[in-house]
C-alpha cells in the first residue's frame, strides 16, 4: 500500500501547528524525540522533520510528496511544485524596516540602499516592480543586527509582533507581502498518492469548517421565525423544531465565527431567547 510523505518543518512554531493539524485531523503520529521521520498508526502518512526552506526542493524532487511550510519559503526557493491550499495558520509579514531614527516618507527613501535579508528573490521581485534600485545583502539568521553593524542601511524580514525589531533599534515601515502556512504537492503523484492526499484535504477541510463555525440554537416567537431565518441561514436553511409552548420554536443552525457576535445582536432584537454557540468538532459540507 501507497503511503504519503509529507515534509514539515523539524522545529519551531510552524512545526507544532503542522503536528496539531494532523492530530486534528484524527492522525495518530507518535515521535516522542522527534527524530527525522516518523509513521502514522491509523492513516498512510509518513512524517519528514526537514529545514522548512529545504522542503520546496524535496517536495519538486519527490523526497517528500507533500510539504506544510511558509508561503514565504515556496515564494523564495521558486520550485517546480504544485501550491494546493493555504491553511489559516502561522501568519506573518513580510516587511522592510529601518533604524528608528531615521526620517522615513516613502519607498524612494530605499533608492540605492543596502537592504539585508534572508528573502533576496522575493525583495528583488518588489523593488524591481517599484522601479527602485536597491543593493541586496543576502545573509541567513540574526537579519536585525545588520544596520547596528553597518552591514545594511535597512532589512527584509519576517515580522510577527515586532518585539524583536523594537529590540534592535528597528521600526516596520513598508509590509511587502503577508504569508501564512500552506500545503504544496509534487507535480507528479501517483494515483493511489493523489486518491490518499485528496482524503487528507477532506479531513483538512472539515476541520477548518468546524474551526471557521459556531453551531447555535435558540427559541423565538413564531412571528419573528422569517426574519431570524434571513439572519441565521445556515449551511441550507436552519432546522426548525415547535416548542411545547404554543407560538414558539426551537431553531438550530451555524454561524461564522467572526460574525456570531453581530448576529446574536440582531437575534435578540428579534425576541430571540436562550441562546447557545457551541464549537463544532467536525464540518463536512
Amino acid at each position: 500500500m501507497s503511503t504519503l510523505k509529507i515534509a514539515i518543518q523539524k522545529s519551531g512554531r510552524l512545526s507544532e501547528k503542522s503536528l496539531q493539524l494532523l492530530e486534528s485531523c484524527g492522525i495518530k503520529i507518535s515521535n516522542g524525540d522527534r527524530k527525522l521521520k516518523a509513521i502514522a498508526s491509523n492513516f498512510p502518512v509518513e512524517i519528514l522533520y526537514l529545514r522548512d526552506d529545504d522542503i520546496p526542493q524535496y517536495v519538486e524532487q519527490g523526497v517528500a510528496d507533500i510539504g506544510i511550510l511558509g508561503e514565504n519559503e515556496v515564494w523564495e526557493k521558486d520550485k517546480n511544485v504544485a501550491n494546493i491550499t493555504q491553511l489559516g495558520f502561522a501568519s506573518c509579514k513580510l516587511s522592510l524596516a529601518v533604524p528608528k531614527d531615521e526620517i522615513y516618507t516613502d519607498l524612494t527613501f530605499f533608492q540605492n540602499k543596502r537592504i539585508a535579508t534572508s528573502y533576496p528573490k522575493i525583495l528583488t521581485q518588489f523593488f524591481v516592480s517599484k522601479n527602485i534600485n536597491v543593493i541586496i545583502e543576502e545573509i541567513s539568521g540574526s537579519v536585525e543586527i545588520a544596520t547596528g553593524i553597518g552591514l545594511a542601511d535597512a532589512i527584509f524580514d519576517i515580522v510577527s509582533t515586532g518585539s524583536t525589531l523594537l529590540m534592535n533599534g528597528l521600526k516596520e515601515v513598508e509590509i511587502v507581502t503577508n504569508s501564512q502556512a500552506v500545503l504544496i504537492a509534487n507535480q507528479n503523484l501517483t494515483i493511489e498518492k493523489q486518491e490518499i492526499l485528496n482524503k487528507l484535504l477532506f479531513r483538512i477541510d472539515s476541520y477548518r469548517n468546524a474551526k471557521e463555525n459556531k453551531y447555535i440554537l435558540l427559541n423565538a416567537p413564531n412571528e419573528s421565525i422569517t426574519e431570524i431565518c434571513k439572519v441565521l441561514p445556515g449551511i441550507k436553511s436552519p432546522t426548525i423544531l415547535p416548542l411545547v409552548e404554543q407560538g414558539w420554536s426551537s431553531l438550530h443552525s451555524v454561524v461564522k465565527e467572526d460574525d456570531y457576535w453581530d448576529v446574536v445582536d440582531q437575534l435578540k432584537m428579534l425576541g430571540a431567547e436562550g441562546i447557545l454557540i457551541i464549537p463544532i468538532e467536525k464540518m463536512i459540507k
